[in-house]
């Protein structure tokens, strides 16, 4: 190693002169430093240049006969010496420099200050060692070679960066990471070359490594000045960011406090503008808009219907009728609040939001009567989240719709009424928003009421299913007389918002079907149960309180009630599989009190609930290739697999039961992967579900869906959509598999479905099976090409 360097230091020293001469030209260039720190590194830099340019020269010379040779030599060797001492002493004034401003030291330690004195002594002996040889003398052949002192000229380059570093190591805190790390460098690379030197005579290691480290220190510089201004360009950013966020908070309190403000003029919109604007981001979120255009989104439905406020508060109480509605009042609201948000210039958005949200995409919505794209995107997407949000909740006029009629609504109304890229996006939105809604009804019913008259209170409703429903409470006699009937009683009942109605308005808005009540002392009514069988037995329990236990199978539901003097079995016959079954509690002349309910988790089969009435069948007819199916409720049975080999041609006969009143209770198709090829066997993976009136559902994880619908010319509406399936009509399915890519095509009653399922990683065997929503699938027939 020493071997290369002695060979090649001319070249390394002038490699190094030049390098640092390209540095020294960079810190000029330098606006990030201070001018006096600027100064001293300049210096700094210049002193290293022209330390390891002398000592180059000094080896040049050496031995070299004549007056310029002579000058130099002499010359050469003073300056390496006296610029060795300068570098200490310049790097000194740098540490102070530093502690004076980024260290924040009032005081310059004393260390700092003996050093500089020290170095400027060891320069004037430099000075007297030219005459007296002490450091080094040149002979007549002008050669140099040590003095007698030569080991004191080292007492200063060593000992005092090593007193420099005993401050920098006190106040080490005061430094970055970069620069206690440079220091350091500076410090010792020197010291240790030194050590090195000693025994290497003839190698300029000391100086060629102290123009290395000065050239370092200018990069460590750069950095650590680069991370301190990215360090405080983020902390601008995040204070800009809070301002922002303080800026965002405060204008959402605002319109938040006027937009509660304009929603006091009627009970029945409070929280309106505030739902919609959630539902309106959630949409935007799912047709994938960033965020900030989900904010402007958001904001723009907040104050959709500020408009209301210049709407006289006798046209918004009006309690009539929807037909005797002063229409061109209401019409105003749009144009008052285009006006009212059309001063905040900054954003235009929102009052495109109020002025637009009532065109519909059909061109038959006002204030304009605008039509398909031409309606600007934001008022697009508030339309839909206003829509269903007033759909959803009580009005004057009317009661609140359940979920599904909402659903329904959009169903029919993408591209109609509404865009139906952001009414599918709600269609999403109330199908996951409803996903598990039987387990939160349980959370809803209340612990405790009061009944004194007959049906005075009747408690939220709980659905009945497979898992057996347990239900225990308290109830107390609160009879004036004896004279008076005390009892609490169950309600067996569907509808579409789970509610008991007695009127025949609501009955009919809300397809109720109340099967029968059932009391304590084993009295039962039916109503629009086929049958209702009781069995009473007389007990003696040491305890009191109440306890139901319901489930259902198919179309029969089983009560088993228990109080403290009697058990009841209550065998209830529905109308058909079809409807849902709600359980709710009331009574007569009773307080009931500490209602406890959860649900079993062992599901009943067939057997666990004794028949008392045929089932209702829609299915006898014809079967062909496979069996055929009635599906009472959504997915409640499906077809075996069919594999899909190249080419398959499904047709089957649907019809819609009678029971079935919206737009999907129709077939549907299952493409899926299983080991046994049934819907939900072994290793079960569902890579698309095809709604045959014009959706498609689920969460599909292993398979991406490219869905299309049209509806062609065949399509006459909704209504004769829904009579021609209640009546019974012929389906056909085609699809065709290619690798890993499935193609599904269906032109059924004006709704022509096109669908490729792609899979994301290969699957052996696919298969399609036929499934739905209240409707009989019958005459299945497959051909495969």
């Amino acid at each position: 190693m020493y071997g290369i360097i002695r060979a090649n230091q001319l070249d390394i020293m002038l490699l190094l002169c030049g390098a640092c001469g390209i540095v020294t030209l960079l810190i000029i260039m330098t606006d990030f430093l201070t001018k006096k720190r600027k100064k001293i590194l300049v210096h700094l830099e210049l002193i290293a240049l022209f330390l390891l340019w002398f000592d180059r020269m000094a080896y040049i010379y050496a031995g070299v006969p004549g007056s310029k040779a002579y000058v130099m030599v002499r010359l050469s060797n003073f300056m390496v010496f006296l610029l060795t001492i300068s570098i200490v002493f310049m790097f000194d004034l740098y540490l102070m420099d530093w502690f004076a401003h980024e260290g924040g030291v009032e005081v310059i330690p004393k260390r700092l200050k003996i050093v500089a004195i020290i170095s400027l002594a060891d320069m004037l002996l430099v000075v007297i060692s030219v005459m007296t040889g002490w450091f080094y003398y040149i002979d007549a052949d002008n050669f140099y070679h040590r003095g007698s002192g030569f080991i004191f000229s080292y007492i200063v380059p060593v000992l005092a960066p090593l007193l420099q570093y005993t401050v920098i190591r006190q106040y080490r805190r005061v430094f970055t990471r970069f620069i206690y790390l440079a220091l350091r460098i500076y410090i010792f690379v020197p010291i240790l070359c030194g050590i090195i030197q000693v025994k290497a005579y003839g190698i300029s290691l000391v100086n060629m490594s102290l123009v290395a480290v000065s050239i370092a220190m200018y990069f460590f510089t750069y950095i650590d000045v680069n991370k301190a201004a990215g360090q405080a360009h983020e902390l601008e950013r995040h204070k800009m960011e809070e301002e922002r966020l303080s800026m965002k908070r405060l204008f959402d309190q605002i319109a938040r406090a006027f937009v509660s403000a304009v929603e006091k003029k009627d009970d029945f919109t409070e929280g309106h503008s505030l739902r919609t604007a959630e539902y309106a981001r959630r949409i935007a979120r799912i047709a994938g808009k960033d965020e900030d255009y989900c904010d402007k989104v958001y904001y723009a439905a907040l104050l959709h219907d500020v408009g209301l406020i210049g709407i006289p508060d006798s046209v918004i109480k009006n309690e009539a009728n929807p037909d005797k509605w002063d229409y061109e009042a209401i019409r105003k609201k749009p144009v008052l609040g285009r006006e009212i948000l059309s001063s905040i210039t900054e954003y235009p958005y929102l009052s495109q939001g109020a002025y637009y949200s009532h065109e519909r995409f059909n061109g038959t919505g006002y204030p304009e009567g605008l039509k398909g794209e031409d309606i600007p995107e934001i008022a697009r997407i508030v339309a839909v989240a206003d829509a269903y949000d007033t759909m959803t909740t009580k009005k004057r006029y009317r009661d609140a719709r359940p979920y599904f009629v909402a659903r329904e609504m959009f169903v029919k109304g993408a591209g109609v009424e509404f865009d139906p890229v952001y009414a599918n996006a709600m269609i999403k939105i109330i199908d996951d928003d409803n996903a598990g809604s039987e387990n939160r009804e349980i959370e809803k019913v209340e612990t405790e009421f009061t009944c004194k008259e007959y049906r005075e209170h009747v408690s939220n409703a709980v659905m009945i299913d497979r898992f057996p429903l347990v239900m225990e409470f308290d109830c107390e006699d609160i009879r004036e007389s004896e004279d008076g009937y005390s009892m609490p009683s169950v309600i067996l009942f569907d509808s579409f918002d789970r509610r008991i109605h007695d009127n025949e308005k609501s009955i009919d808005a809300y397809k109720y079907v109340e099967y029968g009540e059932v009391w304590f002392d084993g009295h039962a009514i039916t109503t629009g149960a086929r049958n209702i069988e009781v069995d009473v037995k007389d007990i003696n329990l040491d305890r009191g309180g109440y306890k139901i236990v319901a489930a259902r199978y198919e179309d029969h539901v089983k009560l088993e009630m228990v109080c403290a003097d009697k058990q009841i079995e209550a065998i209830v016959a529905l109308s058909d599989s079809s409807k849902a079954t709600y359980l709710a509690l009331t009574g007569e002349n009773c307080h009931i009190s500490n209602i406890r309910i959860h649900k079993s988790d062992e599901k009943i089969t067939e057997n666990s609930i004794r028949r008392i009435a045929d089932a209702i069948s829609y299915i006898d007819r014809i079967e062909s290739d496979i069996r055929n199916i009635q599906i009472d409720r959504e997915r409640s049975a499906a077809t075996e697999g069919i594999e899909i080999k190249d080419t398959l041609t499904v047709a089957f006969h649907s019809m819609s039961l009678p029971t079935s009143s919206l737009v999907w209770h129709c077939p549907f198709a299952i493409i899926f992967s299983a080991d046994d090829g049934r819907v939900g066997g072994k290793n079960y993976k569902e890579h698309a579900l095809i709604k045959l009136n014009g959706e498609i559902g689920g969460t599909q994880t292993d398979a991406a869906n490219k869905f299309t619908m049209v509806k062609t010319e065949k399509f006459v509406n909704w209504d004769t959509w829904k009579a021609i399936n209640k009546k019974g009509t012929e389906y056909k399915i085609l699809l065709e598999r290619k690798g890993d890519k499935i193609m599904f095509e269906a032109d059924n009653q004006g709704i022509r479905i096109e669908n490729t399922t792609i899979l994301k990683e290969h699957v052996g065997k696919v298969y399609i099976a036929l499934t739905g929503d209240q409707c009989a699938l019958t005459d299945i027939r497959i051909k495969q090409q």
